[in-house]
């Protein structure tokens, strides 16, 4: 591992000393830089294939551009809990834990570096994503534009996404410190119990993360429902969609910094 600039003593780190270090075991890490890669790649082939195959000029289209997005999420959440569940495998965080033994500090300054790369990433893809999948579009169809109602907060709230399903990955990390069962705990709580809760109790299905962020962060124009349907789910605003992400977020990062405290490394 890379030095930091000056020697610090055993136990004595403070907060930016930590962001440091986990700065350097981020980006040390090719792996992390592949998969933010396949992320951002996938959000933006994904939105020219919508876009391509988009005929209907009075749908979303920025929803349909932003569409690569929720899969994407996946990976970067899968890559939070790997951030941490990767120390417990290697056996690093007996040495981490050694240099810095305040653990909550030292899950904040993992949260605070993984969440800005995961939203700066996110953001560079949305807004790859929009301008792609815009130019893509045939049959006479205009590209949407940030200037048009709610574009632009669709945008930037599709990277925020990246950075708040990150973190939820990195909370349920330090929870199970398993890597297997910290992907299959992503996995299934973003993707697989909105579907379980959608069928148990549909009004309820509208809170699901993955349901936040393809039918309430990226979109802009107001919920519609065909007329005489049996059921017409009453989505969440964005801001609201946005609130609960944070929340699920915090949540999981909090009892992850409790259970890191209390138990052996």
């Amino acid at each position: 591992m890379t030095a930091l600039t000056a020697p610090v003593p055993a136990g004595h780190y403070r907060f930016r000393h930590l962001v440091q270090m986990e700065w350097i075991k981020l980006r040390s890490l090719r792996s992390t830089w592949w998969t933010l890669v396949v992320a951002a790649a996938g959000a933006i082939g994904i939105g020219v294939v919508v876009g391509i195959n988009t005929r209907n000029a009075s749908g979303d289209l920025t929803n349909n551009a932003l569409a690569g997005i929720i899969p994407s999420v996946l990976l970067i959440g899968v890559l939070g809990a790997l951030a941490v569940t990767s120390e417990y495998s290697s056996g690093m965080i007996r040495t981490t834990l050694c240099a810095a033994p305040r653990r909550p500090m030292l899950l904040a300054a993992k949260a605070a570096v993984f969440g800005a790369v995961a939203v700066t990433v996110g953001e560079i893809a949305s807004f790859i994503a929009f301008f792609a999948g815009g130019a893509s579009l045939r049959h006479g169809i205009p590209a949407p534009a940030l200037t048009q109602p709610g574009v632009l907060r669709a945008v930037l709230l599709s990277g925020v996404s990246f950075g708040l399903i990150g973190l939820i990955g990195l909370g349920l990390g330090a929870i199970v410190r398993h890597s297997g069962a910290a992907i299959g705990l992503v996995v299934g709580g973003v993707y697989v119990l909105a579907t379980v809760v959608g069928q148990v109790e549909r009004g309820l299905g509208v809170y699901m993360p993955i349901v936040i962020i393809g039918n309430s962060l990226t979109t802009t124009k107001p919920q519609t429902c065909p007329a005489h349907a049996d059921y017409c789910p009453h989505l969440v605003s964005a801001w609201a969609g946005l609130g609960l992400l944070g929340l699920y977020a915090a949540v999981a990062l909090a009892v992850g910094g409790w259970l890191l405290a209390r138990r052996d490394a």
